[in-house]
Order: C-alpha cells, then structure tokens, then sequence
C-alpha cells in the first residue's frame, strides 16, 4: 500500500475512534472531540498531513465519532434514569 493511501485509511477511521475513545474516558463528547481535534492539529502543524483529501477525511470522522459518542452517553444516560 502506497504512503498516501495508508494515510488515507487511517484519516477516515482513527479520528473517529479517538473521538469516541476519549468521550468514554472523559464522559463528555465536547471534551472528547476537542481532545481529538488537538492532536490532529499537532499532526498537521507536525507536517504529516499536507493534502486537502486527508483534511475532508478527518473532519468526516470526527463529524462521525462524535455523532456516535454523543449517541452514546445520550441512550447511557437514559438507562440509567
């Protein structure tokens, strides 16, 4: 696999899964997706992201991830009422 699709694969899932990670720690997805923004930030001011496709594949991610981390501490926090 070429470098640039590898970074691809990894821009439209680790996000995403940080995101979600990050909100089971923290139990806040605002804090999970800020927490994921900034490292992907680093990353790019780092220089490991330098094209457009790989910046619409994170934001498609994280859009992801905190749709579904929000999903769930919403139905977690409905069980437990």
């Amino acid at each position: 696999m070429d470098s640039f699709e590898t970074k691809l694969l990894l821009a439209l899932f680790l996000p995403g899964l940080l995101v979600v990670l990050f909100t089971r720690v923290t139990f806040s997805p605002i804090v999970g997706l800020v927490l994921t923004v900034a490292l992907v930030a680093a990353s790019v001011y780092a220089g490991f992201t330098h094209n457009w496709v790989l910046y619409v594949a994170d934001a498609l991610s994280l859009t992801a991830g905190f749709w579904y981390a929000k999903r769930m501490v919403d139905k977690t926090r409905t069980e437990r009422e």
